[in-house]
């Protein structure tokens, strides 16, 4: 090859790859709309995102994988966690999480009811961003339970085992239920563990507080995850004014199928 041939060469290589990047940046442009819902941006959500950054929360946090990584991504935490459990967290996070036990607390802001209500809002939004899978994992502030991996997932979606599939879902993100939920004795992470949650299930039907309609322990367990708050667990961080912190929209986001096999898994944590 002359230089005249190479030197043509690199200025036509150079030409056609910058017209692909031209393209990809237009496209990407055109899809921001789409991808971030940018139509559901109300005044409460801008109001959000103007109480996140007044009280700095990238310090700390991340959003979409930008901020402080001292404390967890916040990108998917409206749908992890639900507007009643942030309600109260951010109230008063001291009342949910000890120094001593998860040894970091985060302060307590001083936020105003509206203040609160505009924050969820914005992470809300947040939480409804096509972000191709991120973050990778569910949000966990103990490593109590250690989520699952590729070949775990890989190795259940290959089965027809509704078990298999159901412990799969389980700790996959989402719904996320090992970052709320430990599956171990005496560990409590968000929620209440549920080490012994079928046993259980059936003396449940029988306590007086319970206000559903499941005649079998089967039928507690899936009433559990799609109206949580039918019977609310003893505990300062898991339920406030008659209503559970779990969010009630799992009936709507997860398939039936996807509850048949939830609920065929944690059958078995006896």
């Amino acid at each position: 090859m002359t230089k005249r041939q190479t030197r043509l060469f690199f200025l036509g290589s150079t030409l056609f790859f910058a017209l692909i990047f031209i393209g990809l940046t237009i496209d990407s442009h055109r899809q921001i709309s789409a991808l971030t819902h940018s139509d559901q941006m109300t005044a409460d959500v801008i109001a959000g995102k103007r109480v996140w950054h007044e009280k700095n929360c990238t310090n700390c946090h991340t959003l979409l994988g930008e901020g402080a990584y001292y404390a967890p991504d916040l990108t998917k935490i409206a749908e992890q966690r639900g507007a009643a459990y942030l309600s109260q967290f951010l109230k008063n996070p001291a009342a949910f999480y000890s120094e001593a036990k998860d040894r970091r607390l985060m302060p307590n802001l001083n936020l105003g009811d509206e203040q609160i209500r505009h924050l969820i809002a914005f992470l809300s939004w947040v939480s409804r961003i096509d972000t191709n899978g991120w973050p990778p994992r569910p949000l966990l502030v103990s490593g109590a339970f250690p989520g699952s991996s590729p070949a775990h997932a890989q190795q259940a979606a290959a089965s027809s085992d509704p078990v298999a599939l159901g412990e799969a879902l389980f700790r996959k993100s989402p719904p996320a239920c090992a970052a709320c939920h430990s599956t171990a004795e005496g560990v409590q992470l968000v929620g209440p563990s549920l080490a012994g949650i079928a046993a259980r299930a059936q003396q449940r039907l029988g306590d007086p507080e319970y206000r559903g309609h499941a005649k079998t322990a089967e039928e507690y367990v899936r009433e559990s995850i799609v109206a949580p708050s039918m019977f609310l667990v003893a505990g300062p961080t898991f339920s406030a004014g008659g209503r559970s912190f779990m969010p009630d929209n799992f009936g709507h986001s997860l398939q039936a199928s996807e509850i048949d096999h939830l609920v065929a898994y944690l059958m078995t944590l006896k």
